[in-house]
């Protein structure tokens, strides 16, 4: 399972990487991006049947899967945004990022890891940027709310 390899690095990555967020913003961005990973596949995988994890219906691994990725890529992600540049480092920081996320995703469908059900790989180049300001904005809440404590 070469994915789930791509998974384990991940998480290698984010677990030794310089940490520029606080303890509690990487508990807050990863509890928010398991959250809001989980409850996207349930409206578009189980409601809609858009796409899925190996095969239709629940897998202990697709759960797995979704544990070891969305936290680590969206602690990455908010780790090294350039919160301090200018909106045009922004920007192509969140363009590399979807860049990224699109051929990632490509690999896991050809893997048969994912497969598409109505859904397509140029709906998620529309969806990862709006995802990632959602991210962002989530860290920014956060840190808005321990500044008022």
């Amino acid at each position: 399972m070469y994915v789930f390899l791509c998974f384990l690095i991940f998480n290698l990555i984010a677990f030794c990487a310089p940490k520029r967020l606080v303890p509690i913003e990487i508990y807050a961005t990863c509890v928010f991006a398991y959250a809001y990973g989980i409850t996207t596949d349930l409206v578009l995988d189980m409601h809609y049947n858009l796409y899925g994890y190996f095969q239709k219906g629940f897998q202990w691994l697709s759960l797995l899967a979704v544990i070891m990725y969305f936290p680590s890529i969206s602690f990455l992600f908010l780790n090294f945004y350039p919160f301090n540049k200018g909106s045009g480092k922004k920007a192509l920081y969140i363009l590399s990022w979807t860049l990224f996320s699109v051929l990632f995703e490509w690999f896991v469908v050809n893997t048969d890891f994912f497969y598409y059900n109505g859904w397509k790989l140029l709906y998620s180049a529309l969806v990862y940027p709006i995802i990632f300001l959602i991210l962002v904005s989530n860290l920014k809440l956060v840190r808005k709310i321990m500044a008022n404590k």
